[in-house]
This record gives C-alpha cells, structure tokens and sequence, in this order.
C-alpha cells in the first residue's frame, strides 16, 4: 500500500533517496545550475518534507517550501530508480498540489532542467501532464539557460 507521510530529510531509513537525487543532479546539470538541496537544507523551517512509502519500504520523496509571494516551491521530488514506471512521481506531485490547496497556496512553482538538459524531459513532460506552465524565473533565481520554471495555479481548497 502507498503511503506518504511526514519524513526527516536526515533519517538513515531517507538518506538514500536523497543521496541518489543529489547523484541524478550531480550528474545532469552544470553546478552552477544545480539547486538541488541535500538533507540538511531541507529540514529548512520554511520546508515541509515527505516520504512516499511502499508498506515499509521508502521509495520517494518530496518537498514543498512556502515563498514570500504567496506560493510554494515544489523541491526535491525523487523516486528511486528501482521504483519508476508505477506513477510514483505523479502520486507525489498530486499529494504535494492538495497539501498546497488546503494550505491556501495559490500556485505551486518549481526550477528543473531546461531541455538544454536531456535528464530531465521525463520530469518536464510530467510537470506538463499535470498542468504546469512554463514562465520566467521564479522567486529566488535568476535567469539560467540550464534551467526551466514553471507554475501551476491553484484553486483553493473545497
């Protein structure tokens, strides 16, 4: 049964979900484009962490940071490979936008890579299956050819 729940970013039980989303960023984006975060910057105040759980087992993970301009940034969704191909990600992503919703968030934002960067065309065509739209830089970046933004409004919560 897949659950999401609550996690610490630093657990034992995480660290190799995030160590392996670091490994993908390392290895996809010039780190001058890299805004990957590790464990310990997601235990951030303003970041709000959870772990996607098959029974026992954590199998991906996921992360909303509240912004000053009233909408949050998706970060740090990552399912290991072993687990792909079973709709994990949307799950997360889907879980992430009702958080935000019942929240009041009024639009979810996020920075993957650009299609300069081939790595990251399955994470872009998802953001686009779900309804994200591509704009310019979101709060707290700059302008990057590596880098691609993207929104999706929010209707607030029922």
């Amino acid at each position: 049964m897949i659950q999401i729940l609550r996690a610490d970013p630093a657990s034992p039980e995480i660290q190799p979900i995030i160590e392996a989303h670091l490994a993908h960023s390392w290895d996809a984006a010039p780190q001058t484009s890299n805004h990957t975060m590790g464990a310990e910057d997601l235990k951030d105040p303003a970041i709000r962490f959870w772990a996607l759980y098959d029974g026992e087992t954590p199998l991906g993970c996921g992360a909303l940071k509240t912004l000053p301009d009233g909408t949050a940034e998706v970060k740090s969704v990552h399912v290991l490979e072993t687990a792909r191909g079973r709709g994990l990600a949307r799950k997360m992503m889907d879980f992430l936008a009702e958080q935000a919703r019942f929240d009041g968030i009024s639009a979810l934002v996020l920075e993957t890579g650009s299609d300069l960067l081939p790595e990251y065309l399955a994470a872009r065509k998802l953001y686009e299956a779900l309804g994200y739209d591509y704009v310019g830089p979101i709060y707290g970046y700059d302008p990057d050819p590596n880098s691609a933004f993207m929104r999706l409004g929010l209707d607030p919560a029922r």
